[in-house]
């Protein structure tokens, strides 16, 4: 490889880096400020990182909870990480699951739900009705 080679490879490899920063990819697309509450609520390998990238360029409080895979969490303000297992759900995350639906109670016209979903979250996120045996988690 070519000195003008890599310097090349290594400006495409910087570009990449940047389109893929969730602040320069988000900011632009936010929506208004609604009259009431900001909740946040996510599931994915990547959710993590996109909470505190949320929580930096929202410009009102926010609160919320997201899900990640064990060891992906990082730290938030105010948005609760949470992890469990993936690709084979386990029972920790049964307690994600609840937390979202929490999450979301009480809502109204005024409010807004902002959704970080990235891969994972059909994992993450298991939430069998009553009548189907958990015996499938694996164990924590």
């Amino acid at each position: 490889m070519t000195p003008s080679d890599r310097a090349f490879l290594t400006v495409l490899f910087q570009a990449a880096v940047t389109a893929a920063n969730p602040e320069a990819l988000r900011a632009a697309h936010l929506p208004a400020r609604p009259k009431g509450r900001t909740v946040v609520i996510g599931a994915g390998k990547g959710a993590a990182q996109l909470a505190p990238a949320r929580e930096r360029l929202w410009d009102a409080p926010v609160e919320g909870v997201v899900v990640t895979r064990y060891g992906y969490g990082c730290p938030t303000q105010t948005i609760r990480v949470m992890e469990a297992a993936h690709p084979v759900p386990d029972a920790a995350g049964l307690a994600p699951s609840a937390a979202l639906f929490r999450a979301v109670e009480g809502l109204g016209p005024e409010d807004l739900v902002a959704a970080l979903v990235c891969g994972g979250g059909s994992a993450l996120l298991p939430c069998p009705p009553g009548a189907i045996s958990r015996s499938w988690t694996r164990r924590a």
